[in-house]
């Protein structure tokens, strides 16, 4: 029995006092007297506990304001998009004026029951992260895989722009080849520009540095003067743009009628591409949108040698080591190259055809040619 109802029956059935009362439980009599109104005024129901919130709060978000923000929520989630708080303010943003704040729009996502609060695993200050200072800087590519109707396996490649993240291109492929990769890349260059460099991971359609020469993509790549650049091994962060659009792509194409042709699926990622570039504000570029970024500065040029590569050549990248080495294989055996200590950690550019060995700088300057010795495990600068 609560304290109140034991109150009330102690006054109204034994007919205590209310001093009496208040002295034994530690309370004012006032209390006691204010108590007892209550009850004679509605019962036992008139003296249960009372909610202390406050009855109006002057600064809470009106209700149609509220309604909004979840009829926005849906709707974005509906079709895939995203659909957190700072996507909502952007949208709400174009349409009234004022509009609620981030954190705001938050608590009302919360108090509805569309976001469960989480820590977060990593805290951010934690993270390495790399941006490219100008668009066509550096450009990112990666193919992904997805389903049609019949459960047909179709690839998608794509490639956005470091800086802005913009998509420069999402093209659907029965399978993704070096000569098609190559051809989604140059098709994007005439539209946007060609970059100053490309970053992949190791995939096969882009680099075959591991199977003991260039392919097609790596030899034009060469030819316009663009850096290629990939990942580690087994390290997918370092593509961690390209990755997460391909996150983003999926979370859309997921909502949508799975598509029964390739030309089908064409049109959706094409559909999600302009909504991506045009109209969605993006969080890394201080919440405008990529088209906007890509388009404020000047953009990159490839700025390297145009090489040649000619048939039965191939081409390895390596970095000068501090004792003025650089290492390559011939027929399963190490060599060492010596270049010179004063270009220890440059990076260089080997063009390799048979035992011809051409050492050049990233701006072309030949730094060594010489014609390797098998039976030696280093050679020599004479």
């Amino acid at each position: 029995m609560d304290l109140a109802r034991y109150v009330v029956e102690a006054v109204v059935l034994e007919g205590r006092s209310y001093r009496e009362v208040a002295r034994a439980h530690g309370v004012s009599k006032s209390w006691v007297g204010k108590l007892l109104q209550r009850f004679r005024d509605g019962g036992y129901p008139a003296i249960e506990p009372r909610s202390k919130a406050p009855k109006h709060i002057p600064h809470r978000t009106c209700s149609e304001v509220e309604a909004e923000i979840v009829a926005l929520r849906k709707e974005l989630s509906d079709q895939g998009l995203d659909a957190g708080a700072q996507t909502i303010h952007y949208h709400l943003s174009v349409r009234r004026d004022p509009v609620p704040s981030v954190s705001t729009i938050w608590r009302v996502l919360r108090r509805r029951g569309f976001v469960t609060p989480q820590p977060h695993k990593r805290p951010r200050s934690s993270f390495i992260r790399f941006e490219a200072q100008l668009p066509n800087e550096c450009w990112q590519s990666d193919a992904t895989h997805w389903s049609l109707a019949g459960g047909t396996e179709v690839e998608i490649v794509n490639v956005i722009d470091d800086h802005s993240r913009l998509a420069v291109a999402a093209r659907v492929l029965k399978v993704a080849t070096a000569a098609k990769a190559l051809e989604v890349f140059l098709e994007a260059g005439a539209r946007w520009g060609l970059p100053a460099a490309l970053l992949t991971d190791n995939g096969c359609i882009y680099t075959t540095w591991h199977r003991g020469g260039p392919n097609v993509m790596q030899t034009e790549l060469l030819a316009l003067g663009i850096d290629y650049r990939h990942s580690r091994p087994y390290h997918p962060q370092t593509c961690g743009k390209v990755e997460r659009f391909h996150q983003t792509m999926k979370a859309f194409l997921a909502r949508q009628p799975r598509a029964r042709s390739m030309a089908g699926l064409q049109v959706q990622v094409d559909r999600f591409v302009a909504y991506y570039n045009e109209v969605r504000p993006h969080r890394a570029r201080g919440r405008i949108t990529p088209r906007a970024a890509f388009e404020a500065r000047e953009k990159a040029r490839p700025s390297g040698p145009r090489i040649r590569v000619g048939a039965g050549m191939r081409v390895r990248r390596d970095r000068i080591d501090n004792t003025g080495k650089v290492t390559l294989r011939h027929r399963t055996r190490l060599h060492h190259v010596g270049v010179g200590r004063a270009h220890a950690g440059k990076r260089v550019v080997m063009l390799i055809d048979g035992l011809d060995v051409r050492v050049l700088s990233e701006d072309g300057e030949l730094l060594r040619h010489l014609t390797l010795d098998p039976s030696r495990s280093y050679q020599p600068r004479r």
